[in-house]
């Protein structure tokens, strides 16, 4: 199976989703892209997976998905210091 992306670390801090995909690093604001995710338990928001392919992450509890590529074109057009969603390169 080709990747599609290569994500290599996620970690959940408050509604905050920090991940490393393809050696770079992003910082997701959860709560502020899926009205779902906004509403989620913090115990439903730490049981995701990511798919064999690294398309995109599931919240089988919330029953939502979101793609990486979203999640980075979003956090991309979102950056700044108001926003608490930024990405870095590694």
């Amino acid at each position: 199976m080709k990747k599609h992306h290569e994500v290599t670390r996620i970690k959940l801090v408050s509604r905050c989703l920090h991940m490393t995909v393809d050696g770079k690093q992003y910082t997701i604001d959860l709560a502020a892209v899926s009205p779902r995710l906004a509403a989620a338990g913090s115990d439903d928001l730490k049981r995701f997976e990511v798919s064999p392919s690294g398309y995109g992450i599931h919240w089988p509890t919330v029953d939502e998905d979101l793609s990486v590529d979203g999640m980075i074109r979003w956090s991309g057009t979102h950056a700044g210091p108001t926003r608490r969603v930024r990405r870095a390169t590694v």
